[in-house]
């Protein structure tokens, strides 16, 4: 009767401490295009206590410091209770301004939709974040094999994930050029399609009508904007178009007679020089910065800068842009140069 007891017990045992540890040792992997927090989210762990209990978990996994890879399979913090997550809360609330606070943007699509402010190195910044070209102007188009990539696709997914970004770090984001049904998408190869607007607006083909369509709509709200806001800035995406063997890096425009433009672009420049000495040691990094009299630049009132984000028909270059995680690098990027910038401007 004792070795049958025993032997149920050792039984008991093997079946629940697998279980056990399986719990303490959850781990998920990321999507594409989701921040720390939208992962956190997704896995019913939201809220500033996780977000800093994940991020001691996974410090030598993250890259850079609060940065996701593709691919990896990350420890999430155990589940707490109800009691310890009102605990929790309520010891957290001098984290960043908006910790917790949710944010829903339906053009990032269902699965984003929701953007968990997690952050607060962007408060009191405003954005207007416009993609080039959409509606019935594609822009520049390159192929591969019989696929046509068009400009105004890429750049408008690049412009979503930046969005996205800034809000998680809060800041007021305005996403001037918009696609109801298009969300930030992880295919290789983007749907084309003419449904763009101008904030609800039916873009106009005429290049220069269409440019000052969208300069006309940033200065509306940045006559009520720079009343709340310490800090408005524009940024222009764009794909260039140049020979198949032409490989280029990201180029930055300036407005000529701008200071707080130079300021921005230069900085955005040697965010992207950094980062490339980081995670490409070997390569160098040859975009520039410059000068540019450019429409939007010169008729759009808060200080922006203009990003050709390479070229659409060289081979390497394409890889930029029909790798998701590239666009996400891409944004990420854009978003760090903007929080130095931020900085630099206090």
């Amino acid at each position: 009767m004792v070795r049958i007891l025993f032997l149920l017990f050792i039984s008991s045992f093997l079946f629940l401490t697998p279980f056990h540890a399986s719990a303490q040792e959850e781990r998920a992997a990321p999507r594409s295009g989701e921040g720390i927090s939208a992962f956190l989210q997704r896995n019913k762990r939201p809220g500033k206590a996780y977000y800093l209990e994940f991020l001691e978990l996974n410090k030598k996994q993250l890259r850079g410091k609060q940065e996701l890879r593709l691919g990896v399979k990350y420890l999430l913090p155990p589940l707490k209770s109800k009691t310890e997550t009102a605990a929790n809360s309520s010891t957290s609330s001098v984290s960043a301004a908006g910790s917790g606070k949710t944010i829903h943007e339906p053009l990032f699509g269902k699965e984003l939709a929701k953007v968990r402010v997690t952050g607060n190195r962007l408060k009191g910044a405003c954005f207007y974040v416009v993609s080039g070209h959409g509606g019935p102007d594609p822009g520049a188009i390159g192929k591969i094999g019989n696929v046509e990539l068009h400009e105004d696709e890429y750049a408008y997914d690049v412009a979503l994930r930046l969005a996205r970004n800034l809000m998680e770090e809060g800041a007021k984001v305005y996403i001037i050029i918009q696609d109801a049904k298009d969300g930030i998408r992880d295919d290789r190869y983007l749907n084309n399609s003419k449904r763009e607007t101008c904030m609800g607006d039916a873009i106009p083909l005429n290049q220069v009508a269409r440019l000052r369509q969208r300069c006309i709509k940033i200065n509306e709200l940045y006559r009520k904007d720079r009343k709340n806001y310490t800090y408005c800035r524009s940024i222009f995406l764009h794909v260039d178009s140049r020979s198949k063997r032409h490989q280029t890096d990201v180029f930055f425009y300036h407005a000529p007679n701008s200071a707080n433009s130079k300021r921005l672009a230069t900085t955005m420049k040697n965010t992207f020089e950094s980062k490339y000495d980081k995670h490409q040691p070997n390569r160098g990094f040859t975009g520039t910065v410059g000068p540019r009299n450019l429409y939007v630049l010169a008729n759009s009132t808060p200080a922006g800068v203009f990003v050709e984000l390479g070229n659409i028909q060289n081979t390497f270059d394409q890889r930029r842009f029909v790798i998701s995680s590239n666009r996400q690098a891409l944004a990420k990027w854009m978003m760090e140069g903007f929080i130095t910038d931020y900085k630099k401007s206090k």
